[in-house]
């Protein structure tokens, strides 16, 4: 299987604002430190780790809403590393992000039609509402959602309305981001059921960022553990968990809950 993404000796440095003095540059805080790495293409890797990590900073370099200070990231074959924003445009139908908090990301003057539409005209695609209604029918949104706002949904509406908006581009790869955090059990299950049907029925390649490492043992067939901005583990997912190597692994799986088995279910 050919590899979608192709990360060598990815580093990136940020301003430390926190240490700023009061005349001058603030110093640099290195937050990703020499990764490498690949994504197959079809893959649906797992990226996790705890605050600080570096996992939300790793996951907007492969989409390029960060460019690295070092290395480099080939996406299907292209450097992307330091594209400037022309020639990053026509890629950029192709990998595309779907955030933690919906709210924060959808603008809640628009109609969700309308939110989804925006993004198909900017790259030119004919049919726009036909390609939104569609995309509404694959998140299994009724049609009458589009004249929707996004202050009238729910949190998983509001999250499938993120997931179709990503899908309506027809892109190669989606970026998760703690998409399923600020979900209650049975929204996070949906939506998680949902992401596998679409990546086996689009042929999607996904990357699922979380710190929760029950719901990536759910969803994803590898598993990316950083810890301070270097990966301890790339593995197969039922290998890291039936066999973590890294001190680290070890600790995270130890803080998944176990159920309790004198919990009565209504």
């Amino acid at each position: 299987m050919a590899d979608l993404y192709d990360v060598r000796g990815l580093r990136l440095s940020l301003a430390d604002m926190t240490r700023k003095p009061l005349f001058g540059a603030a110093p640099r805080l290195e937050i990703l430190k020499g990764l490498d790495f690949t994504i197959p293409q079809g893959a649906v890797m797992g990226i996790v780790g705890g605050s600080g990590s570096g996992k939300s900073t790793l996951g907007r370099v492969l989409v390029r809403l960060l460019e690295p200070s070092g290395g480099s990231v080939r996406f299907d074959g292209v450097d992307i590393t330091h594209l400037d924003e022309a020639a990053l445009r026509p890629l950029r139908r192709r990998f595309q992000m779907i955030f933690q908090d919906p709210m924060s990301s959808l603008n809640p003057r628009h109609r969700v039609g309308t939110l989804i539409a925006e993004p198909l005209k900017l790259h030119g695609f004919d049919d726009v509402a036909g390609r939104v209604a569609r995309a509404l029918d694959h998140v299994g949104l009724p049609a009458g959602f589009a004249a929707r706002y996004p202050h009238e949904l729910s949190g998983g509406q509001r999250q499938r309305v993120g997931i179709a908006r990503a899908i309506a581009l027809e892109p190669d790869f989606i970026l998760a981001d703690e998409i399923v955090s600020g979900l209650d059990v049975s929204s996070q299950a949906q939506v998680l059921n949902l992401l596998e049907g679409l990546v086996r029925e689009l042929g999607l390649t996904l990357a699922f960022i979380s710190h929760d490492l029950s719901v990536i043992r759910r969803l994803c067939s590898r598993v990316m553990v950083l810890h301070h901005g270097v990966i301890v583990e790339d593995r197969a997912t039922a290998d890291l968990f039936d066999s973590p190597q890294a001190a680290y692994t070890r600790e995270l799986l130890d803080a998944i809950p176990l159920p309790d088995p004198d919990q009565v279910w209504a």
